[in-house]
């Protein structure tokens, strides 16, 4: 029997597999994919075979990378939500992963013993907006029944014909989500869809709750207390809970947040390891034998549980009244923006909650005691300035402003106050 990869060993193996001209996953597009997947198979054609199977409304190709000649058929997906762009990236360093250690006995028991199609860009018209929905705007994950969409209509149509034993949707999720009543962020979750509304098992959930279970052993030891349990409610209209009822169990991974200046890298790395585990143990048949114990004992994520930054009890000013201690707490979330005639990813931040946040995590936790945070006021502003208290009028932060804040210390009875830290995100 193969011993299983060990989980920092593919953690490293990730950076020796990245293709190195790959823009970051948020500007990846039909494009860059295409390109990918026919260098791999003019590089290989015995062992990558490629396959357009449709096309977005605007027009652009969906195409379908198959490999291996085993018996057991897996259909993935990713990007379905053009703005949700890890796991397509994180894909094509499965295949190049493939590729190169293709004569690896861990690798050659994959081509053996599974037959792998992947289709790692369902939804390229929102990925070249960086939106959710497709050209028509709508959600094509809310769409398995209606099938209003060409993209899910190729999805459908491609499950049916090779009526895999099992699927893998792969998402991005909001940054706001936490693990439970944690606070912790949840890096990666994983979900057994349901097939119904009453959340039954059959032999074919309880198989993909397993390869949760590999997925949650395989990540833990790098994210301790940062994996969440999707919401199982079940979702009438969507593909993975439909593709259950249709015969192909699915396993849902969903990306992010990650507490970093520069999530990408790190997303990335966690979403291959995710993969690449699964797949051993599909391959090597370890997954049958999993414990599901270990899938539904993972805490269920929160929603709304997660702040990008949360300042605690900070001295505050609200439209009336007098100043009072209060938890202020930003969100933030990837935007497309142009500069310089080049479209690039920003991140931008609202002030989201203010008020007694004592329940909420942050990504960051900023101690507001004995300070005051007032809005940024025109010009340049540095830490370590001393200004005077600005004019009431121009102290008031309220909820949906943009998260554009400086933290004052006082230093004198004359009212002035130093700037302790400047907060400021793109708009």
């Amino acid at each position: 029997m193969i011993v299983p990869t060990p989980s920092r060993e593919l953690l490293d193996l990730w950076a020796d597999v990245h293709p190195g001209d790959l823009p970051p996953p948020a500007l990846v597009r039909q494009p860059h994919v295409g390109a990918a997947l026919r260098r791999l198979r003019d590089a290989a054609p015995e062992l990558f075979h490629l396959e357009e199977v449709g096309r977005s409304v605007e027009g652009r190709p969906l195409e379908l990378v198959r490999f291996g000649q085993g018996p057991l058929h897996l259909l993935l997906w990713s990007q379905m939500h053009g703005d949700e762009p890890s796991a397509t990236t994180a894909l094509l360093d499965v295949l190049e992963y493939v590729h190169r250690h293709r004569h690896s006995p861990r690798v050659a028991r994959w081509l053996s013993s599974l037959t792998v199609h992947a289709l790692p860009l369902l939804n390229p018209d929102g990925a070249e907006r960086f939106q959710r929905r497709n050209a028509q705007g709508i959600d094509i994950n809310r769409d398995a029944l209606a099938l209003q969409t060409p993209e899910g209509r190729t999805l459908k149509a491609v499950r049916d014909r090779l009526q895999p034993a099992l699927g893998f949707n792969l998402h991005d999720q909001s940054w706001r989500t936490a693990v439970g009543d944690t606070g912790r962020p949840a890096s990666i979750s994983v979900l057994a869809p349901p097939f119904d509304a009453a959340r039954n098992d059959n032999p074919g959930r309880v198989f993909a709750k397993k390869v949760c279970a590999v997925i949650r052993d395989a990540l833990e030891p790098l994210i301790p207390g940062q994996l969440g349990r999707f919401d199982d409610s079940f979702e009438a209209r969507a593909f993975g809970d439909n593709l259950g009822r249709w015969g192909t169990p699915t396993v849902l991974i969903e990306t992010g947040p990650w507490p970093s200046p520069e999530p990408d890298e790190p997303m990335l790395r966690l979403t291959f390891v995710a993969l690449v585990s699964a797949l051993e143990s599909l391959a090597q048949g370890s997954a049958e034998h999993a414990d599901v114990g270990r899938y539904e004992s993972i805490p269920f994520n929160r929603s709304n549980g997660l702040l990008h930054l949360l300042i605690r009890g900070a001295r505050v000013f609200g439209e009336a009244g007098d100043a009072f201690v209060a938890d202020i707490g930003v969100v933030a979330q990837r935007a497309l923006r142009q500069r310089q005639g080049a479209p690039c990813i920003v991140l931008t931040g609202t002030v989201e909650e203010l008020g007694d946040l004592s329940v909420l995590g942050a990504m960051e936790v900023v101690d507001g005691s004995g300070l005051t945070v007032v809005p940024l006021p025109p010009g340049d502003v540095t830490v370590g300035q001393v200004l005077p208290l600005p004019p009431r009028s121009a102290r008031v932060v309220r909820t949906e402003q943009p998260a554009e804040l400086m933290v004052l210390r006082p230093v004198d009875s004359f009212g002035n106050h130093r700037v302790e830290r400047v907060i400021r995100y793109e708009r």
